[in-house]
């Protein structure tokens, strides 16, 4: 079971940017929705080898208490890396906390 005093790690979640720039472009970017407290454990890595080169794939879940504004839409900053969020999981019926797990690929 978790409790707050397993809250370690400071994340960031990051929302897409919508709107348009003055030409009517569509903004291309990320802008911060708030900042947890959560428990993240890095669950897998891989390594494969892709036409241009070693790509990495890093696997994550993050605990954090239930929110109703974090979407699969959005990313994760774990200590300064991007994860992208595939999805949100909420935990003993989701009264109290939910799972972000997410992926980085680079």
């Amino acid at each position: 079971m978790t409790s707050a005093s397993d809250l370690r790690d400071l994340v960031t979640v990051q929302q897409p940017v919508a709107g348009a720039d003055e030409v009517g472009q569509p903004l291309d970017g990320w802008t911060e929705l708030v900042k947890l407290r959560a428990h993240v454990r890095h669950v897998s890595g891989t390594e494969t080898a892709k036409a241009d080169g070693a790509v990495s794939t890093v696997r994550a879940s993050a605990r954090v208490r239930r929110r109703t504004d974090i979407t699969a839409a959005m990313r994760l900053l774990i200590a300064g890396a991007a994860y992208d969020i595939k999805a949100v999981v909420p935990v003993d019926g989701g009264k109290v906390w939910m799972d972000l797990v997410c992926e980085a690929v680079s």
